[in-house]
């Protein structure tokens, strides 16, 4: 798939999946595991300002991040890295996407989007 424009809303999501993640002081998080979900930031480039997203926690280890806003040309096989207060948490391997903001666009329009359990089904990019 090739965007018409740089900004184009299929560059956009705010959804994703990683592999299991590597915590760094917290093997995971107490706050994750209690609530099973932990609001933090993340990025998924050397230096792009961080974005706020709220990550689930998966049995197996995985998380799903549900961004505050969606961001600009996240692939499967980068890296995304947590933050909490300055600090980094850990990483995971982006695996799976959601939904382009573009495909959500267009759903609006049709009978109802992918839900978080269809994606899930998604075989893994490898």
């Amino acid at each position: 798939f090739k965007a018409p424009s740089t900004d184009h809303p299929a560059l956009y999501r705010d959804l994703l999946r990683t592999n299991r993640v590597h915590w760094i002081a917290e093997e995971p998080p107490a706050e994750l595991v209690r609530d099973k979900m932990m609001e933090c930031h993340f990025r998924f480039r050397h230096q792009m300002a961080l974005v706020p997203c709220v990550l689930t926690l998966n049995q197996d280890g995985s998380v799903w991040v549900t961004l505050v806003k969606p961001a600009r040309a996240i692939a499967p096989g980068q890296f995304a890295v947590f933050y909490k207060g300055g600090e980094c948490l850990g990483s995971g391997k982006i695996l799976r996407m959601g939904p382009s903001v573009y495909t959500m666009q267009q759903g609006r329009n049709q009978e109802g989007s992918p839900k978080k359990e269809e994606i899930d089904k998604i075989e893994p990019v490898t």
